[in-house]
């Protein structure tokens, strides 16, 4: 039996995150320039992508890229925003195909015009597509986010929209780029590396963590489905005791 044919369709989480890491190493083990390793990571993404579609799962959020990556080097991040505009122009039909919606979270103003304007097409055309919502993280860092919550909070609360006395958690996430969306249940991050790195750091409270040592390029299918499988033999108790799960039940 493979290992999709275990999961349980009912015990699948409605959001996965993902942390695609290691594209840089994957390139250098190889003596090859880091921008091989993105370009070889495009197909673990479509894998991924696909299976979650395929699977049911409501939201996919991928980390594509943070705000932080803008200070590596410039030959890389152009090369990085060129590998972005063509992956989405060509993907676009795919995602039609199987039903994908296009979203984006992040200080999108920051990337350049062309990146911005293919994004666009892509968000707008795949708008109407009811299956699983493909989110993509880029000029992202969790403290831009909640920072940028922070500020419009305040303006709401100085102009008299909202009282201070109404904030709580709830009011909180209705100011994050990922207000309509579902916590993640599952926070997978290749290559190893033990990090959250800034990503999603208000939204994963409660997110069941899943680290991988494969690199980023080489994550396929299968590897997806064992990170759904391992979340799926685990207790989520969000701060209660097991006794009072059972209990519940």
């Amino acid at each position: 039996m493979s290992v999709k044919e275990l999961l349980i369709p009912e015990k699948l989480p409605r959001h996965v995150a993902v942390i695609m890491d290691g594209n840089g190493r994957w390139a250098k083990q190889r003596g090859s320039a880091r921008v091989f390793g993105h370009k070889n990571g495009v197909k673990a993404v479509r894998e991924v992508t696909e299976a979650s579609a395929e699977l049911g799962l409501g939201y996919l959020t991928l980390y594509a890229f943070s705000t932080e990556n803008w200070a590596r080097p410039k030959h890389e991040v152009d090369a990085l925003m060129s590998l972005l505009v063509s992956t989405i122009a060509s993907e676009t039909e795919t995602l039609m195909k199987n039903n994908v919606r296009l979203r984006v979270i992040g200080c999108t103003e920051s990337l350049p015009g062309n990146v911005q304007d293919q994004l666009l097409k892509c968000i707008e055309k795949t708008s109407s597509n009811t299956g699983l919502t493909l989110v993509l993280a880029l000029s992202y860092s969790a403290r831009w986010e909640i920072v940028e919550a922070v500020k419009k909070i305040a303006g709401d609360v100085g102009n008299g929209k909202l009282d201070v006395e109404n904030i709580d958690s709830n009011v909180f996430s209705r100011y994050l780029d990922t207000a309509d969306m579902p916590d993640p249940e599952l926070l997978i991050r290749t290559s190893g590396e033990y990090r959250i790195s800034n990503f999603l750091l208000w939204q994963i409270a409660y997110s069941e963590l899943y680290f991988s040592n494969i690199l980023w390029p080489d994550f396929r299918k299968e590897h997806f489905y064992e990170a759904l499988l391992d979340y799926q033999k685990r207790e989520r108790r969000f701060g209660k005791t097991s006794d009072q799960l059972i209990l519940k039940q």
